[in-house]
C-alpha cells in the first residue's frame, strides 16, 4: 500500500503527463491517506491539486469545491503564500468559467498577498493573469499598462513576455509613457 507521500507524488507526475483521469483518482487516495494521518494542511494542498486536475477534465464546479475546501484551511491555519496559490488557481477555474469578476477579485487578493509576502515572481505572475483578463475583455490599453507593471517583476521570463517587454520598449521609445524605471534603492537618500 503506497503512502500518502507516494501518491502525492505518483498524483503529480501522472498529471505533469496529462492523465487527468488517472491524476484524479490518485489525488483522491491522497486525501484519504493524509486524512487517515491527521495532516489537514496536506489534505488541503491535495485538494488544490485534485482541483486543479478537475478544472484540466473541465469539471469547473467541482473543481472549485475541492480548492475552496483546500483555501479555507490555509486561511483558518494562516498559511499566506497557500491560501494565494489557493486563491490564484480559483481565479483560473473563475475565469474559465467566463466569471471575470470573480476570477478578477482572487487574483487581486491573490496578487496582494505575494506583494506582502515579497514574493516578486509569483506577485509579478498574478499581475499578468489579471492583464490577461484585462485584455480579454477588451480593455487593450488597461491590460498594456498592467502587463508592463508584471512584466517587472519577472526574474525570468518566457518567449511570450520578453516579446511583450520588447513591445512595450518600444511602444515607450517611440511613444513616449509607460512606466518610469524600477527604484529598488530608496529614492529619499539622494
Amino acid at each position: 500500500m503506497p503512502t500518502a507521500d507516494e501518491l502525492k507524488d505518483k498524483g503529480v507526475a501522472e498529471y505533469l503527463r496529462g492523465d487527468y483521469e488517472m491524476a484524479a483518482e490518485t489525488f483522491r487516495q491522497a486525501i484519504a491517506g493524509y486524512q487517515a494521518a491527521g495532516v489537514p494542511d496536506m489534505v488541503a494542498e491535495m485538494q488544490v491539486n485534485l482541483g486543479l486536475t478537475l478544472h484540466s477534465l473541465g469539471q469547473h464546479d467541482e473543481a472549485l469545491q475541492q480548492m475552496a475546501q483546500g483555501h479555507a484551511v490555509f486561511a483558518q491555519m494562516g498559511d499566506q503564500r497557500r491560501t494565494a496559490q489557493a486563491l490564484g488557481n480559483m481565479a483560473r477555474v473563475y475565469a474559465a468559467q467566463g466569471n471575470s469578476e470573480q476570477a478578477l477579485t482572487n487574483y487581486r487578493e491573490a496578487a496582494a498577498i505575494f506583494q506582502e509576502l515579497g514574493d516578486e515572481e509569483n506577485y509579478g505572475q498574478t499581475v499578468l493573469a489579471i492583464a490577461d483578463l484585462e485584455l480579454r475583455s477588451g480593455q487593450i490599453m488597461k491590460a498594456a499598462a498592467t502587463y508592463e507593471v508584471g512584466l517587472e517583476y519577472i526574474k525570468h521570463p518566457n518567449a511570450r513576455q520578453k516579446l511583450m517587454k520588447k513591445l512595450l520598449s518600444l511602444r515607450n521609445r517611440f511613444g513616449g509613457g509607460g512606466l518610469p524605471p524600477r527604484q529598488d534603492t530608496d529614492s529619499s537618500q539622494r
